[in-house]
């Protein structure tokens, strides 16, 4: 997965006698630190950001030159300031102007009586503040768990803030049946986060589907019909070998298109044109989201259905943020208020992966069974994806707008596991040829109804909550946190300050 080096310098005591003493000590806790995040913060497919490391502490104002030049030629897009001993606070200046102030900076100290490097993070970060450069701080032992766990959701924000900036969105036919709230909003969005949108028709989709490789789909109608034998219910009418093909075929022009021009994330529109025309798109949302297909393992392609782009790009936060996982799209669909669950569902663009969280695609297609699409809405025919999602923690989140500004709601939650005739049950009064996520929300109905900014709902496996916090704060936007995990949360000066 994407990765951009991160930058990890030392600001030392400006005195020759003190820094001569302390500087093999201090150098050995940036390269501790820098050792700690490789390892840490790895990402699903293996990958780690690169950690460039500074060749010295800083020690007076031509090696905070020196070392902001080392940083900048090695491409560094995030900083980590250590803090481990006094130091001379004006030095971050010529520092922080060599690198650039455009970059997230995570202020890092002991706290030591003998070693007062959180006296020297409080004087420095302070100037940086006073300046109205935003960062965050992290005081603690290097080997307390709970800081390194800070500092890795801290890497994770950085990472995912750093990663958009320059991304296009493709945008395959415009958002489906005037649902205002997906819509592109190109100016908050290339703000706040430097991603921009291109669009294409999904004319051009229907013409590349006759030009994709006639092995490849030959390949992946076998792998469907080998991971799934007689669960593909072909009806001889809306579902039928050629409709599933067609759907084969779409998924495989769609990755060709993003592949030729470069996209890092999509959404389709689907309906109308397609689903009264070609297909319907559940096939081929499911394997852009997952992170295989009948090629082996791959990186999941965020793609949102109905071309939803808030949705899109909260998706792709939500990737980054939790290292490369699959990601749900879901609509807000049934409350049951006497079991306080909520039951996420729609008719396609749930991953695979959450039938039982694998990365192995056999143990997720047990689980999974494609119906014959409803011809009420989808005329044109092809498979819906049914499957209930395994238990298990998820973070949800969506982005929003409150009169052209960005904010983004957050909760945690689950899915849960429920009795096999209950769960049918309450499947039946939606739609159970659709994907279908039993959710346990830690807000409650009221709180939830009042705030949430949208019918689509988007999650990731895990608890990523305070990276994302991280992340806002970054990039410059409210957090909306729901549940009580709302209390915990200390509001940054610059807020409590605007406010």
């Amino acid at each position: 997965m994407k990765t951009s080096p991160i930058g990890i310098a030392l600001i030392n005591d400006e005195r020759e006698h003190v820094y001569r003493v302390n500087e093999r000590e201090c150098m050995e806790v940036v390269h501790r630190w820098a050792e700690i995040i490789r390892n840490k913060a790895r990402n699903v497919d293996g990958s780690a950001p690169e950690v460039i490391v500074c060749s010295k502490t800083i020690t007076s104002i031509r090696t905070a030159r020196e070392i902001g030049e080392e940083l900048v030629r090695a491409g560094c897009r995030q900083i980590i300031l250590c803090f481990y001993v006094w130091n001379f606070p004006y030095l971050v200046w010529p520092f922080i102007n060599t690198i650039g102030r455009d970059k997230p900076i995570l202020c890092l100290s002991n706290n030591s009586g003998k070693y007062p490097g959180n006296v020297g993070l409080l004087a420095t970060d302070g100037a940086l503040r006073q300046a109205g450069i935003r960062t965050h701080r992290i005081i603690g032992d290097i080997d307390d768990p709970e800081v390194q766990s800070k500092v890795i959701d801290w890497v994770r924000a950085a990472q995912t803030y750093t990663n958009l900036r320059g991304e296009v969105y493709g945008l395959y036919g415009g958002h489906s049946m005037g649902m205002e709230t997906g819509y592109f909003h190109l100016v908050p969005i290339q703000k706040t986060f430097g991603v921009t949108l291109y669009h294409i028709d999904q004319f051009l989709l229907v013409n590349k589907m006759e030009e994709v490789d006639e092995y490849e789909v030959r390949k992946g109608m076998r792998w469907l019909g080998e991971l799934l034998g007689d669960r593909i219910r072909y009806d001889g009418r809306m579902l039928t070998p050629e409709t599933l093909e067609r759907q084969v075929r779409l998924y495989l022009a769609m990755k060709m298109i993003n592949e030729e021009m470069g996209f890092d994330f999509c959404g389709i529109k689907g309906q109308r044109e397609l689903s009264e025309h070609v297909c319907i798109t559940d096939v081929a949302e499911m394997l852009m989201n997952d992170p295989y297909d009948w090629n082996g393992s791959k990186e999941p392609t965020v793609c949102a259905t109905e071309a939803d782009s808030l949705a899109a790009l909260t998706m792709q936060i939500l990737k980054y943020i939790s290292g490369g996982l699959p990601v749900l799209f879901m609509d807000v669909r049934l409350y049951h208020p006497d079991k306080d669950i909520w039951d996420f569902c729609n008719s396609g663009n749930h991953s695979s992966w959450y039938a039982s969280r694998s990365f192995d695609p056999k143990e997720n297609f047990k689980k999974i069974t494609l119906h014959p699409a409803l011809e009420f809405y989808f005329k044109a025919g092809g498979a819906s994806v049914e499957f209930d999602a395994a238990p298990g923690p998820l973070t949800f989140a969506r982005l929003g707008l409150w009169d052209d500004k960005l904010y983004m709601v957050i909760t945690l939650g689950e899915a849960v596991e429920l009795p096999s005739e209950e769960r049918k049950a309450l499947n039946e009064e939606t739609n159970p040829t659709w994907p279908h996520v039993h959710a346990k929300l830690r807000c409650n109905f009221e709180e939830f109804i009042d705030i949430f900014p949208s019918n689509h709902i988007l999650a990731v496996a895990g608890d990523h909550i305070r990276p994302l916090i991280y992340l806002c704060e970054i990039a410059g936007i409210e957090p909306v946190i729901l549940g009580p995990e709302y209390r915990r949360r200390i509001p940054p000066i610059w807020k409590r300050i605007s406010n």
